[in-house]
């Protein structure tokens, strides 16, 4: 069965490029709202939604992400880096699954996979934090079967 994952991160870059210059609080009244959206999503049949929370918070908040799993009627899969502290984070927000993605402060957009050759350490100890959490983890790789095969070696379920 194919199923219907949204992603709402560009809609959370529109409300950051509309208030860049605003030091504001960004919640139910600050537009586009990237949880509202998810919400929509999610009565039109979506059957997950997806949201990257980045390091540098250039565009999904942590707020966005709370406010959405206040009401959430399907599932979240959330994207974070190997970074620790992203790590961290989406430990203490449970979502239903993790996936795991490169992070380049020069990219406006997500432009290759997970290096998980050159990160095997530092992912296996990720997927297994996630696994002991009760969370699925799959990783965001190029299509390259060394990638494929490292992800399967450290536990990774699958990937994207």
């Amino acid at each position: 069965m194919i199923l219907l994952g949204v992603n709402v991160d560009h809609i959370a870059t529109l409300r950051q490029a509309r208030y860049r210059d605003e030091s504001i609080t960004f919640g139910k009244f600050v537009e586009p709202d990237p949880a509202r959206v998810a919400w929509l999503s999610e009565e039109a049949g979506a059957d997950g939604i997806t949201m990257h929370v980045r390091e540098d918070r250039r565009h999904v908040q942590v707020e966005d992400v709370q406010r959405y799993q206040e009401k959430m009627k399907t599932r979240l899969n959330l994207e974070v880096s190997l970074a620790s502290e992203m790590v961290e984070l989406a430990l203490s927000l449970r979502p239903e699954s993790v996936c795991l993605v490169p992070e380049n402060r020069k990219e406006v957009t997500t432009e290759g996979g997970l290096d998980i050759l050159s990160n095997m350490g530092r992912a296996r100890e990720a997927v297994e934090a996630f696994t002991d959490a009760g969370i699925p983890t799959s990783m965001f790789i190029d299509p390259n079967p060394k990638q494929l095969e490292a992800s399967a070696q450290i536990g990774s379920p699958w990937v994207e």
